[in-house]
């Protein structure tokens, strides 16, 4: 009786084996496992760079008061688009105009010394020494009544392009000091969008141009991860290093017709390249462990091995290879959980695509 239960109980518990592999997809570690391969092969790949962006309009400045004085009118709202010459401010004239009233004058008293000096002139009564004196405070007088002019014109303030009104800090009737920011104006028609790029890929890029290679199309990707529907030109490259992080800050250049994008935002930018002989293989092929990549790479004999791999970059479904394998290794495909390292397996080749 007691054999008959030591027997019962050594069946059930290969039985529970048996279903315990076929659940994990696994044989029995003597069987051997008919798997599909594929040799490691070289391609042209296309791989695409990401990086973090700030987005500035190209042309902005500040709107500041060149003279003192009371805010008279207001004739721009916040956000509104204006075009260059476009009224904006206008600030109350009083002294600026009496100023201009007062050289104006001195141009008039001027004049008439002028043609008085030159009457008696005619008459030998004076010296005609007199005139270019006459002539030279006429010019004095002139060139101030113009400065004075100028500074009335500083009462008008327009717009000196094409852009749209920030905020408005100061209102109507308010005592403005010069030199005090009246608005931010922003043209946003084209748009500058600035990334830090490490110095490896700035080597390869301008490697790239070296080859007298196009620039690439930039794409944008905004914060609600959408794609911007315009694509960029790379426009600029800083003229230094950031000593603390290596990078460089490269501008790539923007149209922006609908008014889209924003000074101030931020985005990632996705710039595509070109690896002529990318050692490339699937992402299924792989396994991570302990945060290490690996593969199966087969031998002569049919065996497979745990390798480490090196992966320089990926797309959605493949690995770009730095190394760890090369051109012609055999390598598991389909079915890396169902060996072990060491094990010897049937296989199936398929080609790679």
């Amino acid at each position: 009786m007691k054999a008959s239960q030591d027997q019962a109980l050594i069946l059930l518990f290969i039985s529970f084996s048996l279903t315990a592999c076929n659940v994990y997809g696994q044989n029995p570690p003597d069987a051997a496992q008919k798997i599909t391969v594929t040799t490691v092969q070289s391609k042209p790949t296309t791989i695409t760079q990401q990086y973090v962006c700030r987005i500035n309009s190209h042309h902005h400045i500040e709107v500041r008061a060149l003279e003192d004085g009371y805010l008279q009118e207001v004739y721009v709202k916040e956000g509104q688009a204006v075009k260059k010459g476009d009224m904006m401010f206008r600030f109350l004239p009083v002294l600026q105009q009496a100023r201009l009233d007062s050289e104006l004058a001195e141009v008039q008293i001027a004049q008439l010394e002028l043609n008085n000096t030159k009457k008696l002139s005619d008459k030998n009564t004076v010296s005609q020494d007199e005139i270019p004196l006459r002539i030279a405070k006429l010019n004095k007088a002139k060139a101030k009544a113009e400065l004075a002019r100028a500074e009335l014109n500083f009462a008008n303030v327009k717009a000196p392009f094409d852009g749209i009104i920030d905020r408005l800090p100061r209102q109507q009737g308010s005592l403005v000091l010069r030199g005090e920011t009246l608005t931010n104006l922003f043209d946003n028609s084209m748009m500058q969008v600035y990334f830090n790029v490490p110095e490896k890929r700035y080597l390869e890029y301008m490697a790239e141009q070296g080859q007298n290679r196009e620039s690439p199309d930039i794409e944008l990707i905004l914060a609600d991860h959408s794609k911007f529907p315009h694509t960029g030109k790379i426009g600029a490259i800083g003229a230094k290093f950031n000593s603390e992080t290596g990078d460089i800050a490269f501008r790539a250049d923007f149209p922006n017709p609908d008014g889209l994008l924003r000074h101030g935002q931020a985005g990632t930018v996705r710039i595509p390249r070109v690896v002529k002989n990318a050692i490339v293989i699937p992402q299924r092929a792989t396994f991570q462990d302990q945060g290490k990549w690996y593969v199966y790479v087969l031998d002569k004999d049919h065996v497979a091995h745990q390798r480490e791999i090196f992966i320089e970059n990926e797309t959605e479904d493949i690995f770009i290879i730095k190394k760890g394998i090369g051109i012609g290794d055999t390598i598991v495909l389909d079915g890396v959980r169902l060996i072990r390292d060491g094990q010897k397996v049937e296989s199936e080749d398929r080609k790679p695509k």
